[in-house]
């Protein structure tokens, strides 16, 4: 195994500018008894400051997780008299931190009480509530006691309430310098929440998640105006793409559909199939339709990590779609999870041809709509 790691190194005259990742390590196949030697050796797109080297019986990749990550996390204050909700926002992932709610009195007295009275009970209480929210706060949004850990920090509720908070000397300082936005909302707790995201859209237009709210709805709404200049599904939406129409393709970052190279060993022809998992279980898509010959399998890979490696090839950018939206699901679960914009009219059912560019009549349009 060294000499295999010695060869690999060779390979590099000097350390690439954001360092060097290697993996080197025997493997277990699935037949469990043979044995693989495997070298991966990658340049991050990030630089890689810290040096790690284990010798271990695992790989260890934890230092690579931090790539997958969004720098930008935004945090969410959602105060009313009905309670208090903290979370964050980061890339698409939303994460509530805490919800406290409470009972604050009215403005109005009962009983025989004297108005002065009453309010006197009525303040104390709100500013206690502040204290406790302001408190709240800097646990969820200071780390270690030392600095914010969100670039940035939405207030939204009730108006007296927040601007209670904002001018409020309980209030951390180091907070206070990040709020991006005091947004006045009619709801509190989540769905106050899901109305501030939505608010500050413009001011988070660099997270995931509101990037995939507007693309989604734009996609939505060519459908509704029936403008022609969007298409999906995998075979027509590939097809766009072969023919240089797509513009920006919309793609679930887990779709289940992998691209098959196929060769026939009577022919020698190559064809490209996309198939997905109930196709994959129908040995017609492994057949010459025309001979009947067993089709040779020359590669199988997701269609998912081709298309992020070749998409360069047809000029078109990719948008990476989740579930994790009501926008985002409803596209991945109603128009199977892969689309796109259009430079131009299409009619995509007017042409038949694999990602070859050769005619290809495996496409069935009731399975291949995921």
């Amino acid at each position: 195994m060294t000499n295999h790691f010695l060869i690999e190194l060779k390979l590099y005259k000097n350390t690439p500018n954001n360092g060097l990742i290697l993996f080197v390590g025997v493997i277990m196949l699935e037949d469990g008894k043979s044995e693989k030697k495997l070298v991966i050796d990658m340049e991050p797109f990030i630089p890689q400051v810290q040096f790690v080297y284990k010798c271990q019986n695992r790989f260890h990749t934890e230092p690579l997780e931090a790539f997958l990550k969004d720098d930008e996390r935004f945090g969410f204050i959602i105060v009313d008299g009905n309670g208090v909700l903290y979370a964050t926002l980061q890339g698409n992932n939303k994460e509530v931190l805490q919800r406290l709610p409470v009972m604050l009195p009215k403005k109005h007295g009962r009983g025989g009480q004297s108005a002065v009275r009453f309010a006197r009970i009525r303040e104390e209480k709100r500013h206690n509530y502040v204290r406790k929210v302001a408190e709240l706060a800097t646990q969820h949004f200071i780390e270690n006691g030392e600095r914010p850990n969100v670039s940035g920090l939405i207030i939204a509720g009730s108006a007296n309430l927040k601007n209670d908070l904002q001018q409020s000397e309980l209030f951390d300082k180091r907070l206070s310098n990040i709020v991006l936005a005091s947004l006045d909302l009619a709801y509190g707790m989540d769905q106050g929440l899901q109305n501030a995201i939505t608010m500050s859209a413009d001011i988070l237009a660099g997270v995931k998640f509101v990037q995939e709210k507007k693309l989604c709805g734009k996609f939505y709404e060519d459908i509704a105006l029936d403008t022609g200049m969007i298409c999906f599904g995998v075979d027509d939406t590939m097809k766009a793409m072969e023919l240089g129409a797509l513009e920006k393709m919309l793609l679930f970052e887990n779709l289940e559909v992998n691209r098959y190279e196929l060769k026939n060993p009577v022919t020698g022809a190559i064809k490209v199939s996309l198939l997905n998992p109930k196709q994959e279980q129908d040995t017609k898509y492994f057949k010459d339709a025309a001979t009947g010959a067993d089709l040779e399998t020359i590669s199988c890979e997701p269609l998912v990590d081709w298309l992020c490696i070749n998409y360069k090839n047809f000029g078109v950018d990719i948008s990476f779609i989740t579930d994790k939206s009501p926008d985002g699901f409803q596209f991945c679960k109603g128009f199977g999870g892969i689309g796109g914009f259009l430079r131009y009219k299409l009619e995509l059912d007017d042409i038949k041809h694999d990602a070859t560019g050769k005619d290809n009549d495996d496409f069935d349009p009731d399975e291949d709509f995921i």
